[in-house]
């Protein structure tokens, strides 16, 4: 961007969509061209926002892809926590939205498309295990599916709180911000090859993202 809409941070923070987004913000939204105006907002407002949220140790983060996000860097805010489901079904779904193949279908997704997909990158019994680290005995191969799909079904809900996909029953739309989760491979060359590797191996998974973490009993169990 070339400038501002508003002459100060007094004239952004009287705008009344302010303290709904910074409420988002704060909670751990990822606000994307999808958001329409509030997009425009924190474009027109980034210049006077940067330093003011740098006053609560944050970073106020805007990607070319799309979108724009707070990055605690103090204490003032806690990281937001993801489970090790959460972290799986979000690089899956980055892995998903840069195939050309999701893009034809404006980025609509099903439910079980994304079940099919996450078989097939790890194997139905390491799927069972990753989604469920506290299993300690072999279970039913139904009882472990029904497990999976209560487990991703969980996970995408969460991943909607924080806008990184809309949800609509059995199907649901990626956002631009999903490729927060490919971040660890942006630099690869083919991202989307380079993605898929390691999901397969499992290796971005034990991998946290800047201002996305996992609890620490969940990484212990799912880097071992």
């Amino acid at each position: 961007m070339s400038g501002s809409a508003y002459r100060d941070l007094a004239e952004v923070l009287k705008d009344d969509r302010f303290p709904r987004i910074d409420l988002d913000l704060r909670r751990g939204r990822h606000i994307g061209r999808e958001d329409g105006e509030d997009y425009v907002f924190l474009m027109d407002a980034l210049k006077q926002l940067e330093p003011f949220y740098l006053r609560f140790h944050c970073q106020l983060v805007s990607k070319a892809d799309g979108y724009v996000y707070l990055l605690p860097t103090g204490s003032a805010l806690p990281r937001r926590t993801l489970s090790v489901g959460e972290m799986l079904v979000g690089q899956t779904l980055a892995l998903m939205c840069l195939d050309p193949a999701t893009l034809n279908r404006k980025k609509v997704v099903t439910r079980e498309a994304l079940l099919q997909r996450l078989e097939g990158l790890v194997g139905a019994k390491t799927l069972i295990r990753a989604l469920n680290p506290r299993l300690k005995k072999r279970i039913d191969e139904r009882v472990g599916a029904e497990k999976v799909r209560r487990k991703v079904q969980e996970a995408l809900r969460n991943l909607h709180k924080l806008g990184f996909i809309e949800l609509e029953r059995d199907r649901f739309t990626l956002r631009n911000s999903l490729l927060r989760f490919s971040e660890p491979v942006r630099d690869l060359g083919d991202r989307e090859a380079a993605l898929e590797r390691l999901i397969e191996a499992g290796e971005v998974r034990r991998r946290d993202l800047p201002g996305l973490s996992r609890p620490a009993a969940e990484s212990a169990e799912a880097s071992g």
